[in-house]
């Protein structure tokens, strides 16, 4: 099958997926690979068949954008818990009353983004199912957040590369992020909690079994039993297949916006244009499982 039937073929099943019923929810796509407006919903107010479709929308879109909400941070973890356990980042600044919820800031005294494609915690033995993150301070223009849909990037591999990374697995490792953020006294302590992980290049997803490329920039070292410098090439030619404009989505925050996604299929990047305007979100994780 050519490239190009293989994303009409999966294009077609976001596109039926869309028109799925629902009862309680309106679920718009906002491309033909990944992402989908919900609308018809408050996220303070929601019972079993709500989560549940909330849940079947996000498993079939990868990414759900939820507009005008206006949660407190209290409701902002009740709705986070309606789909599982919630964790707390192991190096990241949480909020001082409810440590289930990540602060994500930047400021003009000190700019911050996450400027490179990833997933997020992969140095961790079960990295996170997913995450729902809310725009609390929001620049007047820019700091956009862009997601990839890591199935579409898997299928679109050549036979010949999905059989080479077939069975492979990769070493993840806290220290590539954030080994530099902490001190020397501390990195042995934080290297025995968190040592190195080893996770499957493509991964199976749990609930849909789609298969999906599973490394990335931030957290991946090498690939077991190869130097860095052996695995470089296959390294990278993975990595490139998350900067293809069809596999992506790009969301315009404003006041009240949530994004929910899953963090077994989909990378994401945080765009660096807000220049020095003040911008602050809030993030709770879904704990999750150890990938196969």
């Amino acid at each position: 099958m050519n490239d190009d039937l293989k994303l009409k073929k999966m294009t077609m099943r976001v596109q039926a997926a869309a028109v799925s019923d629902y009862n309680r929810i309106k679920v718009l796509p906002v491309t033909g690979s990944i992402g989908a407006e919900v609308l018809g919903i408050d996220l303070r107010d929601f019972d079993d068949e709500i989560i549940a479709e909330v849940h079947d929308a996000w498993m079939a879109h990868k990414v759900l954008f939820f507009r005008e909400q206006e949660l407190t941070k209290a409701q902002h973890v009740d709705y986070g818990k309606a789909f599982g356990q919630l964790e707390v980042h192991p190096f990241s600044p949480q909020d001082s009353d409810y440590p289930e919820i990540l602060v994500l800031q930047s400021t003009p005294e000190k700019f911050q983004a996450a400027e490179q494609w990833h997933s997020d915690v992969t140095f961790r033995e079960c990295p996170p199912t997913g995450s729902i993150l809310a725009g609390r301070h929001l620049p007047p223009w820019g700091g956009d957040t862009c997601w990839a849909n890591m199935e579409m990037a898997y299928e679109r591999l050549s036979d010949k590369i999905k059989d080479e990374i077939e069975g492979k697995v990769a070493i993840h490792s806290y220290m590539k992020a954030f080994g530099s953020s902490i001190s020397d006294d501390k990195k042995d302590e934080a290297y025995e909690k968190y040592p190195d992980q080893k996770h499957p290049v493509v991964r199976t997803h749990p609930v849909t079994g789609a298969k999906g490329i599973f490394i990335n920039k931030v957290f991946t070292l090498t690939i077991d039993g190869m130097t860095a410098a052996e695995s470089r090439p296959l390294r990278h030619q993975l990595y490139e297949q998350v900067n293809i404009p069809e596999f992506q989505c790009r969301f315009r925050w404003a006041p009240g916006s949530v994004a929910q996604w899953d963090n077994r299929i989909t990378q994401h990047y945080a765009v660096p244009d807000h220049g020095g305007y003040h911008r602050r979100m809030e993030r709770v994780t879904l704990a999750g499982v150890k990938p196969r």
